[in-house]
């Protein structure tokens, strides 16, 4: 199962194993992530589940749809190039040892 760490704006990290064809929101809800709100469920509506991703990933990553790039536009955190919805991003075995920041506020 690939391994993510979940990083908080007190420098505090988690790892956590995510099944594969989860998303990172659902992976980090099930763990406890605190800082993943994700007020809407995954449905890409609220930006309440808003990470920064480290640059070594955007790649593997791929791009941000038209729609996450539009609702990141509503995070209640300061957001840049690395900014995605984790909501959005599903989990594969290639993003074994992904890196992720959780903003200091997502309300």
């Amino acid at each position: 199962m690939p391994k993510v760490t979940f990083t908080d704006c007190n420098d505090r990290s988690v790892e956590v194993e995510i099944a594969e064809g989860m998303t990172l929101m659902e992976g980090a809800r099930n763990a406890g992530i605190d800082a993943i709100v994700a007020d809407c469920g995954g449905a890409c509506a609220c930006a309440t589940c808003h990470v920064y991703i480290e640059d070594d990933w955007n790649e593997k990553i791929g791009p941000r749809s038209e729609i996450e790039a539009d609702m990141l536009e509503f995070a209640a955190a300061e957001t840049n190039e690395r900014s995605r919805l984790s909501c959005q991003i599903t989990v594969t075995a290639a993003l074994d040892g992904l890196k992720v920041r959780t903003p200091s506020t997502q309300g």
